[in-house]
């Protein structure tokens, strides 16, 4: 182990407090971490302990003293904060470092029509181009302040029917001439890539002109949520309000449909996350409320395609996909319109006949299974960055204030990691996400009425926390919420709901320099 290697990464962002405590902090802290956790590499190997490490972590709660805090991310945790803070791999890098590379190449890369390089696959429907040009810096995306969506690449829509579901998966069904996801361009409009109000090309039209399914705007002027604070002071929340136009030279628009907007996720840690063991997702359970604190958390119970069973969820926004293999592999045909080893068939509902003509000029899949598992492997060892300020007052009441109101009921404070073959970065690391990766019920104010397998139309899965306090430094917005509603940390909180009623009261109940501590807790994160 080597922790003031990881300690002194990026020395030039790294560290900036600069009171005599941190510097104490400074030279005692890579030892504690390497006593106190007896994992991360620290002199031992994949596998070291882990019981010995669990025992630890129960012993923990969520306000004692940590000093393994600052490493969000376990040993591969990175000290770096400037705009690439979630574009870079663990530090504890030790398997292939090719084939992460590999994996960030395809990442970037913008794909092109059939026909043009070796980058084609594009379409013949999509919503972007590049995984990166919804994941800017590996971050999150954000709605437009208002207006269409056609340009806003980091936001989409999810459709399905309405009260059905695939008696097979369980899961949503598409619309039979729109599918699952409005895409909102095609292949074969050129300079530049635009549509009149009839999807007609206001550029040039080149070959495989595939009509897009329609456009998505947004407007914030929805009813109103006020939220008061016992203190004095209040504030008001603006409901997104979205409206679709369908492209009525495909069908009819539909008369009934569900749908959902989603916000694209930040990457950093999505391997650690998948890293933690099923048992204990399932162990945070309590579907029915046994304890009677007023907080179930529900397991989504999802369709993994590629074994053919349901399986427990853990990513996107209702923990409705199983695995980063089928989440990337999904994103690449849903938003880019590339197929793969696991989804080899194109997305071209029966009626859109230009769609599927386009579609037949190459064959499937339109990425091979080395491209896939490079990416997968890329979005699996992205590195999450460290904690800052820990040793700011503020930040140590916050962290008090946001167990105190029940926060961390379902955003949990840390967990060990188990086992992955192969991936010894992965493995035992003891992890500060502040997730469950439960769904919960956030209230009727948050609902979108899309059920997604098991989660109803007013669940969602807690997201981690990791990285909050610098998604303003990576991508110049602090939306936040599924669908971006929320105007920075404040307005997040005021938005919950449901099984959240009383943690966010708790929030409306502090005095005004309380809430500030708490949101400064969660800016170091």
């Amino acid at each position: 182990m080597n922790c003031d290697k990881n300690l002194n990464f990026g020395s030039g962002t790294a560290n900036p407090e600069p009171n005599p405590s941190r510097k104490r902090l400074n030279k005692t802290f890579p030892i504690l971490v390497c006593v106190f956790l007896n994992i991360l590499n620290c002199g031992g190997k994949e596998g070291s302990d882990p019981l010995g490490i669990a025992a630890v972590i129960a012993s923990q709660t969520s306000i004692a003293p940590d000093p393994g805090e600052a490493f969000s991310g376990g040993y591969g945790t990175r000290f770096i904060t400037n705009p690439t803070s979630f574009d870079t791999p663990v530090v504890n890098m030790s398997s292939d470092g090719i084939q992460f590379n590999t994996g960030n190449n395809f990442f970037n890369r913008a794909w092109v029509a059939e026909g043009n390089s070796a980058s084609s696959g594009l379409g013949p429907t999509f919503n972007t181009s590049s995984c990166q040009n919804c994941h800017a810096g590996d971050g999150r995306g954000a709605p437009p302040s208002s207006g269409t969506l056609f340009n806003s690449v980091g936001i989409l829509i999810r459709l399905s029917k309405v009260g059905v579901s695939d008696p097979t998966t369980g899961g949503p069904v598409g619309l039979d001439s729109f599918g699952l996801q409005l895409n909102h361009k095609g292949i074969g409009c050129v300079t530049p890539l635009a549509y009149d109000s009839n999807f007609n090309c206001t550029g040039s039209t080149g070959a495989n002109f595939t009509p897009p399914e329609g456009t998505a705007s947004v407007s914030y002027t929805g009813a109103t949520v006020v939220r008061n604070y016992t203190a004095g002071g209040t504030v008001t929340l603006n409901t997104p309000v979205y409206s679709i136009s369908w492209n009525t030279n495909i069908d009819v628009a539909p008369s009934s449909f569900n749908f959902s907007p989603r916000t694209a996720p930040m990457i950093p840690g999505l391997g650690l996350l998948e890293a933690i063991p099923e048992s204990t997702i399932l162990g945070w359970a309590d579907p029915t409320d046994s304890d009677a604190d007023g907080i179930s958390g529900k397991v989504n119970m999802v369709w993994d395609a590629k074994n053919h069973k349901k399986v427990l969820g853990r990513f996107g926004w209702k923990a409705n996909e199983p695995s980063l293999f089928q989440q990337n592999q999904g994103a690449f045909l849903g938003d880019i319109g590339i197929t793969s080893p696991l989804f080899s068939t194109d997305n071209c509902p029966s009626t859109q006949t230009q769609c599927l003509a386009a579609a037949s000029g190459t064959a499937d899949p339109e990425i091979t299974s080395s491209i896939a598992e490079s990416v997968n492997f890329y979005t699996k060892l992205v590195a999450v960055p460290a904690r800052r300020n820990l040793s700011d007052q503020d930040v140590i009441d916050g962290k008090v204030l946001f167990s105190s109101i029940k926060c961390d009921a379902c955003h949990k404070p840390h967990v060990l990691t188990g086992n992955v073959p192969g991936l010894p970065e992965l493995s035992y690391q003891y992890i500060k996400p502040y997730t469950d990766l439960l769904l919960h019920d956030m209230g009727p104010d948050l609902a979108d009425g899309r059920p997604d397998f098991d989660a109803d139309g007013q669940e969602w899965r807690t997201p981690p926390l990791w990285g909050l306090g610098l998604i303003q430094e990576v991508n110049g917005h602090l939306k936040l919420m599924h669908d971006g509603r929320a105007n920075g940390i404040e307005e997040a909180i005021l938005w919950h709901g449901g099984e959240a009623d009383a943690a966010r009261t708790g929030f409306q109940n502090l005095s005004s320099t309380d809430r500030q501590k708490l949101i400064k807790f969660l800016e170091s994160l």
